[in-house]
């Protein structure tokens, strides 16, 4: 068993080895076609590593050359599957734009908007890639309606977009958790939070974004100074309504229902403290009036 391992151990090498140099070969030859048949085979046997080195170093070369089209579209797509995606986008619109009359620039601007999908940034990151990502795909969508890639970009924009709902929902909740009595980011939560309903009406997070609204407005109502927590607190029963008037099997409906209830009461409160306060100014006035009329 030792000797058959060593074996074929030494058979690997060997062929490695060979491999390698034959691979260098290739590198190093002048020879135009030689070299271009070489990263050719390369690129068919998936091969796209020794491929793209060999694109990269003949391409600069073969302007004019009847090649030219098709090694520069294998160029980028060996780009594409060694994941330089950045790299990739710019090739397929570089090979858009110089052979735009080709049967590939279809395929290669579609390429170039499914490397910058591919290339998206992580929702808890910058999300300009992403934007750009979804312009790129939508304008591909517009000017080929019958493309048979049509459903894999419709497909691609739904992913991207998810990606923003979940940057968007997690900018709104972490201003909740920022501070139960910081009114700067309670505010902000609640703007974060409207702003979703608004940008996302269709999205999964909706239940909980609009119980977070409700939530974050509670929070500042009890957080504020006392000449405003009427209002908010009044605005808090509205964001319960309407809670209740978009979910009303919904999960949170307990909880919220309790922060609808102490609103209620609290907002009921402060109106009869602000009546009371009312009343008296009013008779404070009317004693004023009294005594100034009375004659001396």
């Amino acid at each position: 068993m030792k000797l058959n391992y060593s074996f074929v151990l030494g058979l690997f090498l060997i062929f490695a080895l060979g491999s390698c140099g034959k691979f260098e070969k290739f590198r190093k030859s002048a020879n135009l076609p030689t070299k271009y048949k070489a990263a050719v085979d390369y690129y068919k046997k998936k091969d796209f590593d020794k491929a793209g080195i060999l694109f990269d170093e003949i391409l600069p070369l073969m302007k004019g050359d009847s090649t030219q089209e098709i090694a520069t579209f294998y160029q980028a797509k060996c780009d594409f599957e060694l994941g330089n995606y950045t790299l990739a986008g710019s090739h397929f619109k570089k090979f858009a734009e110089i052979f735009s009359r080709s049967e590939l620039a279809e395929e290669s601007i579609y390429m170039a908007a499914y490397s910058m999908f591919k290339d998206s940034p992580n929702y808890n990151l910058d999300q300009t890639g992403t934007l750009s990502a979804i312009n790129e795909l939508q304008g591909y969508l517009n000017n080929y309606p019958e493309s048979q890639f049509r459903e894999e970009c419709t497909n691609m924009i739904k992913k991207l977009r998810q990606k923003l709902e979940k940057k968007a929902f997690e900018k709104a909740r972490l201003y909740y958790k920022t501070s139960p009595f910081n009114v700067a980011a309670l505010k902000s939560a609640v703007i974060e939070a409207t702003n979703f309903q608004r940008d996302f009406p269709d999205s999964d997070f909706n239940e909980e974004v609009a119980f977070l609204k409700l939530q974050s407005q509670f929070a500042l109502a009890k957080s504020t100074i006392e000449s405003k927590q009427r209002e908010r607190y009044e605005e808090t029963g509205k964001f319960y309504l309407e809670l209740l008037d978009k979910f009303p099997k919904s999960n949170y409906l307990t909880d919220a229902e309790k922060i609808y209830t102490e609103s209620q009461k609290e907002a009921e409160r402060i109106a009869k403290l602000e009546a009371e306060y009312k009343a008296l100014q009013e008779k404070e006035k009317s004693n004023t009036s009294k005594v100034a009329a009375e004659p001396k």
